[in-house]
């Protein structure tokens, strides 16, 4: 297809993270003809990488980032309402530790956190003498006093995979594996190549607008894809996290501060396991291979020994993985301190089309970022006639059309209508799929239905799901993306598994929200 006979969409997405899935589909939702190609995986990069919470960032009130914490905090129960299938509440339990930040400032801090958000669902603070709960239990004894408030989980990469699901069945084209290799300006248009990273065939298509939310590439995109010559205000961060087989057995999280003034979590993880993170480190290497290093093991090891009677140690690390945070550069002189608030860029010179750099935020905040690029990119687009302008505050993702206290009921529903599944595979289900759960099972009426059992409780039948609804290509994708699943499989599982996925790859693969049409 010659250049001037391609395809022209309204938006061009240049990165299938969190931001650019969350922008995909409130645009597609508005009317907005979209286009979005990630390099990898969807969620593959800074978007798997978090610490998993939906949270207001209570340090970031120590900085005076009000505004960032307010937007948070409300943000909280938005996606709760619309995802409670991956998406649900965790009580914090933080101690009194004396010599640090003393015990007024932590009341006042969460007293700010209570009541700056407009919490309605969560429960408030509430004070906790750890000689006599059972929260005090695994920690040491010099530890008398904590308080305990509310924040909330989320699985990660399954928020991305979600948000992209949704922009497909609204009309967006999502394409992940699938690099920009070059974009200009042209007649009032971007010409826009990009290249399947397997295939390695090539399209082009015209966009009348474009947004850069390549994360930790943003600057490669901006200086290499585009020629920018725009700076690329973006400071890169490295945070590493450990998992260890669970540490205490109640339902509670800890946030520990450390003496060097940072704060880390422990928080129970995949029902058997304790997740202990995060680190901040400014990071100069490339995105794609950032690992976590013996001294990060240490560091998080020794933080967490600090507070809990049996020591931590790295011999007990099961797994890692370490992620690379695209913050603003806002000049701050450690990498604890920088800004995690977004910043968008808009450059749109008259007569020629408009460009989008999306720099920082979180992943609590993407839908209001994804609000806040279209309110920019409007006036150079089409007239909207979709859904107004707030509308994936309302909308469930796909799956999460039940009652935030509905998750019992989802999976007793699903064990009485799929009686051969395991109490703890139906709650896995329900956690991943929420009620698309049954366009999985579909119409199985015994184990034997869904196919050879390929490791812990994953079936024939729902990797044929992920390779046709969620993009789904490679093991890692579904172990470790789509779920977690690789924390209870051996590498020879994992290998048979992709083994399986190479041999089967000539499937249809639609991707394009196919189980919301059931």
């Amino acid at each position: 297809m010659s250049d001037d006979q391609a395809a022209i969409v309204d938006l061009a997405i240049i990165g299938g993270g969190i931001n650019g899935a969350g922008i995909a589909r409130d645009a597609a939702g508005r009317g907005w003809s979209v286009f979005l190609c990630e390099q990898s995986d969807l969620g593959s990069a800074t978007s798997s990488a978090s610490t998993k919470l939906v949270h207001g960032g209570l340090r970031y009130l120590e900085y005076y980032e009000f505004r960032l914490v307010r937007e948070a905090l409300m943000e909280r129960e938005v996606l709760w309402a619309i995802a409670p299938h991956i998406i649900w509440p965790l009580r914090f339990v933080l101690p009194h530790h004396k010599g640090l930040r003393p015990a007024w400032l932590l009341r006042l801090g969460l007293f700010l956190y209570d009541n700056i958000g407009g919490r309605k669902r969560l429960p408030p603070t509430r004070a906790v003498r750890l000689d006599t709960d059972e929260v005090g239990r695994p920690l040491k004894a010099i530890y008398h006093r904590a308080f305990e408030y509310s924040d909330c989980w989320v699985e990660d990469s399954r928020l991305v995979v979600l948000n992209a699901r949704d922009a497909a069945a609204k009309g967006a084209e999502i394409r992940p594996r699938t690099r920009c290799a070059s974009a200009d300006r042209e007649s009032g248009l971007w010409r826009i190549a990009v290249q399947d990273t397997e295939t390695h065939e090539t399209r082009t298509l015209r966009a009348r607008a474009l947004v850069n939310a390549a994360g930790p590439w943003v600057g490669e995109v901006l200086g290499g894809v585009l020629r920018s010559n725009t700076r690329a205000a973006v400071r890169l961060v490295k945070g590493s996290h450990i998992v260890v087989r669970k540490l205490y057995d109640h339902d509670r999280c800890y946030i520990f501060q450390n003496a060097d003034n940072r704060i880390f979590f422990a928080i129970p993880y995949e029902r058997d396991f304790t997740l202990i993170g995060t680190t901040d480190l400014d990071y100069t290497g490339d995105p794609g291979d950032v690992r976590i290093s013996e001294s990060e093991i240490g560091y998080l090891c020794a933080g967490a020994s600090e507070y809990f009677t049996a020591p931590v140690t790295p011999d007990m690390v099961v797994w890692t993985y370490s992620g690379v945070r695209p913050l603003y550069d806002d000049g701050a002189r450690k990498a604890q301190a920088a800004t995690r608030d977004y910043v968008l860029t808009l450059d749109a010179p008259k007569g020629e089309a408009a460009l989008l750099s999306v720099f920082g935020g979180k992943i609590t905040t993407f839908r209001r970022l994804a609000e806040s690029a279209l309110e920019k990119l409007a006036p150079h687009l089409p007239a909207a006639h979709g859904s107004a302008a707030g509308w994936t505050a309302k909308q469930r993702l796909p799956g999460g059309d039940f009652p935030v206290d509905g998750f019992p009921a989802q999976v007793a529903a699903l064990l009485r209508d799929y009686p051969f599944l395991a109490p703890g595979h139906a709650w896995r289900l329900v956690r991943a799929y929420g009620t698309d759960a049954r366009f999985l099972l579909g119409d199985a009426r015994a184990a034997a239905d869904l196919g050879r059992v390929l490791g812990a409780d994953l079936t024939e039948a729902e990797v044929r799901y992920l390779v046709r609804a969620e993009w789904a290509r490679h093991a890692d994708d579904i172990v470790w993306r789509r779920g977690k699943l690789g924390l209870h499989m051996d590498a020879g599982q994992i290998a048979a598994l992709e083994q399986m996925l190479c041999e089967t790859r000539t499937l249809p693969h639609k991707g394009e929200g196919e189980a919301n049409d059931g």
